[in-house]
Protein backbone atom coordinates (compact mmCIF):
# COMPACT_ATOMS: atom_id res chain seq x y z
CA UNK A 1 0.00 0.00 0.00
CA UNK A 2 2.65 2.57 1.06
CA UNK A 3 5.97 2.41 -0.75
CA UNK A 4 7.50 5.81 0.07
CA UNK A 5 7.07 7.25 3.55
CA UNK A 6 8.21 10.74 4.52
CA UNK A 7 8.88 11.06 8.26
CA UNK A 8 9.22 14.65 9.48
CA UNK A 9 11.08 14.94 12.79
CA UNK A 10 12.22 17.79 14.97
CA UNK A 11 14.54 17.97 17.95
CA UNK A 12 12.02 17.10 20.64
CA UNK A 13 10.80 14.09 22.58
CA UNK A 14 7.96 13.63 20.07
CA UNK A 15 10.40 12.63 17.32
CA UNK A 16 10.90 9.19 18.89
CA UNK A 17 7.21 8.33 18.56
CA UNK A 18 6.97 9.85 15.09
CA UNK A 19 9.99 7.86 13.89
CA UNK A 20 8.79 4.63 15.56
CA UNK A 21 5.43 4.91 13.79
CA UNK A 22 7.08 5.67 10.44
CA UNK A 23 9.51 2.77 10.83
CA UNK A 24 6.70 0.38 11.78
CA UNK A 25 4.64 1.34 8.71
CA UNK A 26 7.73 1.07 6.49
CA UNK A 27 8.61 -2.41 7.77
CA UNK A 28 4.99 -3.58 7.49
CA UNK A 29 4.71 -2.36 3.89
CA UNK A 30 8.30 -3.04 2.79
CA UNK A 31 8.53 0.69 2.05
CA UNK A 32 11.42 3.12 1.96
CA UNK A 33 11.78 6.06 4.32
CA UNK A 34 12.73 9.67 3.78
CA UNK A 35 13.66 11.30 7.08
CA UNK A 36 13.31 15.08 7.12
CA UNK A 37 14.37 17.72 9.60
CA UNK A 38 13.48 21.30 8.71
CA UNK A 39 15.81 23.92 10.13
CA UNK A 40 13.45 26.65 11.22
CA UNK A 41 13.28 29.38 13.81
CA UNK A 42 9.84 27.94 14.66
CA UNK A 43 11.47 24.95 16.36
CA UNK A 44 11.75 25.34 20.12
CA UNK A 45 15.48 24.55 20.26
CA UNK A 46 16.50 26.83 17.38
CA UNK A 47 18.43 30.07 17.86
CA UNK A 48 16.36 33.22 17.65
CA UNK A 49 15.96 34.50 14.10
CA UNK A 50 18.37 37.35 13.38
CA UNK A 51 18.26 39.28 10.11
CA UNK A 52 21.41 39.29 7.96
CA UNK A 53 21.81 43.10 8.26
CA UNK A 54 22.04 43.60 12.00
CA UNK A 55 23.34 47.17 11.82
CA UNK A 56 19.76 48.41 11.85
CA UNK A 57 19.24 46.88 15.32
CA UNK A 58 22.65 46.92 17.00
CA UNK A 59 25.49 49.46 17.11
CA UNK A 60 28.23 48.78 14.57
CA UNK A 61 30.74 47.76 17.28
CA UNK A 62 28.58 44.98 18.70
CA UNK A 63 26.90 43.67 15.58
CA UNK A 64 29.77 41.48 14.33
CA UNK A 65 30.17 39.80 17.69
CA UNK A 66 26.42 39.29 18.03
CA UNK A 67 26.20 37.89 14.52
CA UNK A 68 29.12 35.53 15.16
CA UNK A 69 27.47 34.22 18.35
CA UNK A 70 24.26 33.63 16.38
CA UNK A 71 26.20 31.80 13.64
CA UNK A 72 27.76 29.50 16.24
CA UNK A 73 24.35 28.77 17.76
CA UNK A 74 22.87 28.08 14.31
CA UNK A 75 25.75 25.75 13.38
CA UNK A 76 25.22 23.81 16.63
CA UNK A 77 21.50 23.60 15.81
CA UNK A 78 22.29 22.28 12.30
CA UNK A 79 24.75 19.75 13.72
CA UNK A 80 22.23 18.49 16.29
CA UNK A 81 19.62 18.00 13.55
CA UNK A 82 22.07 16.17 11.29
CA UNK A 83 23.19 13.90 14.12
CA UNK A 84 19.54 13.10 14.86
CA UNK A 85 18.91 12.19 11.21
CA UNK A 86 22.04 10.03 11.04
CA UNK A 87 21.09 8.21 14.23
CA UNK A 88 17.54 7.51 13.01
CA UNK A 89 18.82 6.43 9.59
CA UNK A 90 21.21 3.99 11.26
CA UNK A 91 18.33 2.54 13.27
CA UNK A 92 16.20 2.16 10.13
CA UNK A 93 19.05 0.44 8.26
CA UNK A 94 19.55 -1.98 11.14
CA UNK A 95 15.83 -2.82 10.78
CA UNK A 96 16.56 -3.48 7.08
CA UNK A 97 14.53 -0.51 5.87
CA UNK A 98 15.82 1.53 2.94
CA UNK A 99 16.31 5.08 4.17
CA UNK A 100 17.61 8.45 3.13
CA UNK A 101 17.49 11.78 4.91
CA UNK A 102 17.50 15.51 4.28
CA UNK A 103 17.87 18.60 6.38
CA UNK A 104 16.42 21.72 4.74
CA UNK A 105 16.11 25.33 5.91
CA UNK A 106 12.66 26.87 5.62
CA UNK A 107 9.06 26.81 6.71
CA UNK A 108 8.37 23.30 8.07
CA UNK A 109 4.80 23.00 6.79
CA UNK A 110 5.66 24.10 3.26
CA UNK A 111 8.92 22.15 3.05
CA UNK A 112 7.21 18.93 4.19
CA UNK A 113 4.50 19.24 1.52
CA UNK A 114 6.99 20.27 -1.17
CA UNK A 115 9.35 17.36 -0.47
CA UNK A 116 6.43 14.91 -0.30
CA UNK A 117 5.34 16.11 -3.74
CA UNK A 118 8.86 16.02 -5.25
CA UNK A 119 9.78 12.65 -3.73
CA UNK A 120 6.30 11.29 -4.58
CA UNK A 121 5.61 10.10 -1.03
CA UNK A 122 2.60 7.88 -0.39
CA UNK A 123 2.43 8.82 3.31
CA UNK A 124 3.69 11.60 5.58
CA UNK A 125 4.24 10.81 9.26
CA UNK A 126 4.34 13.91 11.42
CA UNK A 127 4.00 14.81 15.08
CA UNK A 128 1.61 17.21 16.74
CA UNK A 129 2.83 19.65 19.37
CA UNK A 130 -0.58 20.41 20.79
CA UNK A 131 -0.41 24.18 20.46
CA UNK A 132 -3.70 25.90 20.96
CA UNK A 133 -5.15 29.34 21.39
CA UNK A 134 -2.89 32.33 20.81
CA UNK A 135 0.26 30.24 20.16
CA UNK A 136 -1.47 28.39 17.33
CA UNK A 137 -2.84 31.62 15.86
CA UNK A 138 0.57 33.31 15.92
CA UNK A 139 2.82 30.36 15.07
CA UNK A 140 0.35 28.26 13.10
CA UNK A 141 0.06 24.53 13.18
CA UNK A 142 2.46 22.57 11.01
CA UNK A 143 0.42 19.37 11.28
CA UNK A 144 -2.81 21.21 10.38
CA UNK A 145 -1.20 22.82 7.32
CA UNK A 146 0.29 19.50 6.18
CA UNK A 147 -3.02 17.70 6.70
CA UNK A 148 -4.78 20.18 4.41
CA UNK A 149 -2.07 20.66 1.76
CA UNK A 150 -0.27 17.31 1.48
CA UNK A 151 -0.33 15.48 -1.85
CA UNK A 152 -0.75 12.13 -0.04
CA UNK A 153 -2.07 10.50 3.13
CA UNK A 154 -0.95 11.92 6.47
CA UNK A 155 -0.47 10.12 9.80
CA UNK A 156 -0.39 12.53 12.75
CA UNK A 157 1.24 11.12 15.87
CA UNK A 158 -0.06 12.59 19.13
Amino acid sequence: MFKKILVAVDISQTNKDVFANGLFVAKTNNASLMLLHVLSSEEDSSPLPIPPDMSQFYPAGGSEMTLEMWRQQWEAFEKEGLELLQSLAKEARSAEVEVEYRQIVGSPSRIICKLAREWQADLIVIGRRGRSGLKEIILGSVSNYVLHHAPCSVLIVQ
